[in-house]
């Protein structure tokens, strides 16, 4: 078991039962200043950030959807922002340098929530947008998530918040879930077990799975190989391992009621990560993270086959970019009557709306 993980308990909490701190609406600022208390780096993320725009997301006020679904031709659910409001990156300078390297980006490009909106806005797309919580593993605060939920709210009409809680925060991680989406309205959430540095179906992690399935919204996994901390010496101590598909079998398996996206193309695990979505009513695969051109093929066959209704438009924004992605999409075989159900329906129906 990984260290710290005791704060969990090892078994499934009853149905209805609450696996937190408690706390409801207003008790924000006592969650924050313990989170403040343990973890001296800035910003933290419960911390209310000043965004560009200078309008705050106060405590009580959600995020609602303002997309015209059926209007938008497209909705991304994979997309990433890198800094906040106070300009706090998401990653270490190390590895913000060794990612432009690996994607081949313009130095000192970093994503903000308002330049994702503007991007998708002018593409006539959604966009579901998260940052990553791998203070543990990465031993980085994340940029503001609190910021993240404001630049949604103030640009709902395409944004989409998913929220990230850290796993081995314990019942500190459960409380969150609960918080986020209770009182600020996140739609779903996003987690990267390589950076996060933990095995998805170790059971001292149910309890936060328990509070996602019973918020009703998905869980995002990253899977399969990681551009971040490649070409760096040990990875930057990111463990490929923790993003096998295989171990999202089984919190399939023991959470049927969630849903479950694996993010990008698993190689080297493509053959496993089919076979679960096929096998598994409740999990389904984003196509983020790999320009189309170099999808394995097994994947395209699949795509148009048995995962016709299991597959997700994703880019990986901003290092894949959107323009880039569907230009390279189009050149794949891919039956034209499925093109709709990836660009927009299979998301519509695990983000859980209508149009």
């Amino acid at each position: 078991m990984p260290v710290g993980t005791h704060f969990l308990s090892t078994t499934r909490p009853a149905a209805g039962e609450t696996v937190g701190l408690g706390g409801g609406r207003g008790r924000l600022s006592a969650a924050t200043n313990t989170i403040a208390r343990n973890r001296q780096t800035a910003p933290e993320v419960g911390q209310l950030a000043v965004p560009r725009r200078g309008n705050l997301l106060r405590v009580g006020e959600k995020y609602e959807y303002g997309i015209d679904f059926d209007r938008v031709e497209a909705i991304d659910v994979h997309t990433h922002v890198e800094v906040d409001g106070h300009g706090h990156k998401a990653y270490d300078d190390v590895l913000v340098e060794a990612t432009a390297t690996y994607f081949k980006m313009t130095p000192g490009m970093l994503a903000g929530v308002d330049a994702v909106a503007d991007h998708y806005r002018q593409r006539n797309a959604a966009a579901v947008v998260f940052t990553i919580d791998a203070r543990h593993g990465m031993r980085h605060a994340p940029n503001s998530i609190m910021d993240l939920v404001a630049g949604a709210a103030r640009n709902n009409d395409v944004l989409i918040p998913f929220g990230s809680v850290d796993p081995w925060q314990g019942r500190h991680a459960v409380h969150r879930v609960h918080e986020l989406v209770r009182d600020f309205g996140v739609k779903g959430f996003k987690f990267h077990p390589s950076m996060q540095a933990f095995e998805p179906n170790d059971r001292s992690y149910y309890p936060i799975y328990t509070a996602i399935a019973e918020a009703g919204v998905p869980a995002l996994f990253h899977t399969g190989q990681t551009g971040m901390g490649a070409g760096l010496p040990g990875g930057h101590r990111i463990k490929l391992r923790y993003s096998d598909p295989m171990l999202l079998d089984d919190v399939a398996a023991d959470f049927p009621e969630l849903t479950i996206v694996m993010a990008h193309p698993a190689v080297p695990w493509v053959d496993a990560q089919i076979s679960i979505a096929t096998h598994k009513a409740n999990v389904y695969i984003d196509l983020s993270g790999w320009s189309p051109k170099y999808f394995p093929p097994q994947l395209v066959h699949a795509m148009t086959r048995q995962l016709r209704t299991k597959v997700l438009f994703g880019t990986d924004y901003p290092y894949i970019q959107m323009d880039r992605w569907r230009r390279d999409f189009d050149t794949l075989a891919v039956d034209p009557a499925v093109l709709p159900l990836i660009y927009k329906q299979n998301a519509m129906r695990v983000l859980g709306v209508t149009s």
